[in-house]
């Protein structure tokens, strides 16, 4: 029911989307010693959320693959750039706090957008708390 107020959708995508984010993040500190290794992130949510074709498929079967399981580039990571090192490094660790910030915010934010959904629709109810 949630799942179709648009709202609501677009918060459960941010959140997908910073926890995908917090992992590039992890990834890219955890191969910071790592010789050659380019640092990696995610496309803005805003492009993302852009993106996305206006019309969902829907499963009208429970052994279709549901539109989300393949083919989907919304959390592919993406070559962050960066100064290279002289071992061919390109992770910085101070862009990656400021990265796993942003990942955070982004993350608070759709938490704030879900419980204000929740606190409307128990109003909209005539329930309290």
């Amino acid at each position: 029911m949630f799942g179709q107020i648009d709202t609501i959708r677009m918060a459960r995508d941010l959140t997908a989307h910073a926890a995908a984010r917090q992992q590039t993040v992890a990834r890219n500190v955890a191969n910071a010693d790592t010789p050659g290794y380019r640092a990696q992130d995610l496309r803005d949510f805003a492009d993302v959320w852009h993106d996305r074709p206006p019309v969902e498929m829907r499963t009208t079967h429970a052994r279709h693959v549901g539109p989300g399981a393949w083919g989907s580039r919304a959390h592919a990571p993406v070559d962050a750039g960066g100064e290279t090192a002289p071992n061919g490094n390109t992770v910085s660790l101070e862009d990656e706090m400021v990265r796993a910030a942003a990942a955070k915010r982004s993350f608070d934010l759709s938490l704030t957008v879900w419980q204000s959904g929740m606190s409307l629709m128990r109003t909209a109810l005539g329930r309290r708390g």
